[in-house]
């Protein structure tokens, strides 16, 4: 039997029926925008009308008569009022629009069912440590009023709780670290791990306020900071923290951003550095921002004791006296550096006895650059030599008088191997990487702030200069340019900070003679 064809309308009609409903949905929503304000109007009068008669069904039986003789009265006296209709009419349009608006819903007031859960568990939680047996009142207790505990909260879109203000009774030991760091590991867990917060004691008005921190950003590479000579900037840290700002190129826009800033000189109380972090936490990161910045005003020593060939982009450039991997390379470096200061310490004496100014070849800052030093101790114990950090001893006791700054890095699991000078001289620290308390705060000699977390980006820590607050640090993206893991915009970034080479000074070819020279001497 065959098959007969569908009939036009619905083999080659579906394109006609979308357009036609797409017409209709035009011509609908045009119709909606040309309409609406008398749609307003409409569902204005009608929430009128409905409310008119909510009024008259509350309005007893026997104040119904007065009320219509008073409408009445009412409109008597409108409709013999000259334009009186009109200016009603009027009246009442305006209303009706001004009921008739879309109106949103207002916010709800106070935490939802789960907020409010998550609020009476930590308020729980929280009762063995803020409560005690002989309070008579306790602001803490099991089954008790969590909102005169907890007065303020915010929360995000998950639910989870990102501000909150805790009173705590006037008895608890707000002054010891111990008793902080219990309900600071207690608000940690309970408001939800992987994030960082912020602690603030109020030991006044024993209140304590936790807000979580935003990550620190990660995307602002190598480039030219706006600074004065002697200072250098670490990182960038939050902007609560620190009273300045530095503009920064961030692609074609610009932004200013919160520094951590290490002054160093004459002038300066923390004039040497040290920096710790686990393998690949960003420590040769952090060296190789501070070197580019270094050349700018001043000659740079750079000593390389894990060999990694992580600044071999500095080698031959204008201002880098040398970039020494080996063992003896290394030793002779050092010792020059540690008669060059004591060269600069004479010459600073003779020239302030005299009454004269400090000579120009005392003014160029001299910085040493010293990353694993743990490696070339082992290698010169092993040949029987002496310990290459000993050899730093001058530099960092009369460095900051003679102009010379030492940057020293270290990993965190070889930090034993550090001499006692090393130690003693560098006051500014910085930790990078993953770490606990308690290893934040042997470093950097005090416990931060704020909850460290288990996995960071590189080049994130916390640094610490001198007796100063800890703060969080992100350090600029400066990697190694010759890296084939570097993006093509870091790798221009930091190649346009290195300075130009110049030729060795044992690379040199020899000047010819001159001929005058030359006859004068084949004839003698």
């Amino acid at each position: 039997m065959a098959r007969r064809p569908l009939p036009t309308i619905l083999s080659n009609g579906s394109a006609q029926l979308a357009r036609s409903r797409d017409l209709a949905r035009t011509a609908a929503d045009s119709a909606t925008d040309v309409l609406h304000p008398l749609i307003t109007i409409t569902r204005g009068l009608r929430r009128l009308a409905a409310a008119g008669r909510r009024r008259w069904a509350a309005t007893p039986k026997d104040k119904r008569g007065p009320l219509l003789f008073f409408v009445a009265s009412v409109i008597l006296v409108v409709a013999l009022v000259p334009y009186g209709p009109l200016l009603a009419v009027i009246t009442l349009m305006a209303a009706a629009a001004w009921h008739g608006r879309e109106r949103s819903e207002p916010a709800p007031e106070g935490p939802d069912e789960s907020q409010t859960q998550r609020l009476r568990s930590l308020y729980e939680a929280l009762v063995p440590y803020f409560s005690a047996a002989e309070d008579p009142a306790p602001m803490y207790a099991h089954g008790g009023d969590w909102d005169k505990a907890l007065t303020a909260y915010d929360f995000d879109d998950s639910g989870r709780i990102t501000r909150l203000v805790i009173h705590y009774p006037a008895y608890f030991t707000d002054g010891e670290p111990a008793a902080r760091a219990r309900i600071e590991q207690l608000l940690t867990a309970k408001s939800g791990r992987g994030r960082e917060y912020h602690f603030t004691w109020d030991e006044e008005g024993n209140q304590l306020t936790v807000a979580v921190l935003a990550p620190l950003s990660t995307d602002i590479a190598a480039q030219r900071f706006v600074t004065t000579p002697g200072e250098t900037v670490l990182g960038f840290t939050d902007p609560a923290e620190v009273q300045r700002t530095l503009p920064l190129a961030h692609g074609e826009e610009q932004r200013d951003v919160p520094p951590v800033v290490w002054r160093t000189g004459i002038r300066s109380t923390e004039p040497h550095l040290l920096v710790v972090g686990r393998p690949g936490s960003g420590t040769s990161t952090l060296l190789r921002s501070i070197a580019l910045q270094a050349l700018q005003h001043g000659d740079i020593l750079i000593v390389e004791g894990g060999s990694t060939g992580e600044y071999a982009c500095l080698t031959g450039r204008d201002g880098v006296l040398a970039v020494e991997c080996a063992l003896a390379g290394a030793m002779a470096s050092l010792e020059w550096a540690a008669h060059e200061t004591e060269r600069r310490l004479i010459a600073l004496n003779r020239a302030r006895q005299a009454g004269h100014p400090p000579p120009e070849d005392t003014k160029r800052p001299l910085w040493i650059f010293l990353d694993r030093p743990s490696m070339l101790g082992h290698l010169a114990a092993a040949d029987g030599h002496k310990d290459p950090q000993s050899l730093l001893q001058v530099p960092l006791r009369h460095g900051r008088a003679a102009g010379v700054t030492v940057v020293v890095a270290e990993h965190s699991d070889t930090l034993d191997a550090l001499s006692e000078p090393v130690r003693q001289h560098t006051r500014a620290r910085v930790f990078l990487g993953p770490a606990t308390v308690e290893q934040l705060e042997a470093v950097l000699g005090a416990p931060p702030r704020t909850t460290p977390v288990s996995d960071v980006p590189p080049g994130r820590g916390y640094a610490r200069l001198g007796t100063g607050p800890v703060l969080r640090l992100q350090v600029p993206a400066t990697p190694d340019p010759y890296d084939d893991a570097t993006t093509d915009t870091h790798r221009e970034a930091v190649t346009a900070l290195l300075p130009p080479r110049t030729t060795p000074a044992d690379a040199e070819p020899a000047p010819e003679p001159e001929p005058a020279k030359t006859l004068a001497a084949e004839t003698s």
